[in-house]
């Protein structure tokens, strides 16, 4: 009886073994089975765009820039910008809009690029010129040199403007060339007027009136050619 015990708690165990072993085995054939299966996921395949891989940023910035006017926001009142943020392309900007408003434009003479050199003449006479100025009898002097396109801008622009302004006010406007610029005078009889042209001093006298509007837009019509 014990003898009969023993051999069937043998055979279970054996059966057990058995049964573990095969889990095993079945576990690493899965595993061998998981790892040469393919992957199931699509296989992605990067392609650099020539003349845009270098520079993303500029593509987006790009991109948002044709697509804003479909932003209703930037068409409500009060939300579009007035401004060009830039003084010279503005002023061109302007002179555009009048002549693309004007049917009677002769689009054969326009030329913007002798109003764009204009504009450069203006900002070296305006922020680069080297000015002094003194009282005189009347009114001031003032000494306005430079060099290089400094230098030609105030020899172009000085005098032309100093003709445009003469007699305005009862005021005398001279000036003479120099070596390196323009000697710059202008006086009056009137002891009221001496003192507003000195209050102006150089660059107050050669901004006033309204005659450089219809200055650049001549300019820019080709009624005249850039340097007179």
């Amino acid at each position: 009886m014990k003898r009969a015990i023993a051999r069937v708690s043998i055979g279970v165990a054996a059966a057990a073994a058995a049964i573990v072993l095969a889990g095993g085995s079945m576990r690493l054939m899965g595993a061998a089975s998981s790892e040469l299966k393919p992957d199931s996921r699509p296989f992605e395949v990067s392609q650099a765009v020539p003349g845009h891989d270098e520079a993303p940023d500029a593509m987006h910035m790009h991109h948002e820039m044709m697509h804003m006017h479909d932003d209703p926001t930037l068409h409500t009142p009060g939300a579009t910008p007035t401004l060009a943020g830039q003084d010279a392309f503005g002023a061109i900007q302007e002179i555009v809009r009048i002549l693309e408003a004007d049917p009677t434009t002769d689009w054969s003479k326009v030329d913007l690029e002798s109003l764009r050199q204009h504009l450069i003449d203006m900002n070296e006479v305006t922020l680069n010129a080297d000015v002094v100025q003194w009282p005189v009898d009347g009114g001031l002097k003032a000494s306005v040199t430079g060099s290089g396109r400094t230098l030609a801008a105030i020899q172009r622009m000085v005098p032309a403007h100093a003709r445009a302004i003469n007699g305005n006010n009862g005021w005398r406007v001279e000036a003479e060339t120099l070596p390196n610029g323009v000697l710059f005078a202008v006086t009056s009889s009137e002891a009221k007027e001496t003192t507003h042209i000195r209050g102006l001093g150089f660059i107050g006298i050669l901004v006033r009136g309204s005659h450089h509007r219809f200055h650049h837009l001549a300019m820019a019509r080709g009624s005249f050619a850039h340097g007179r």
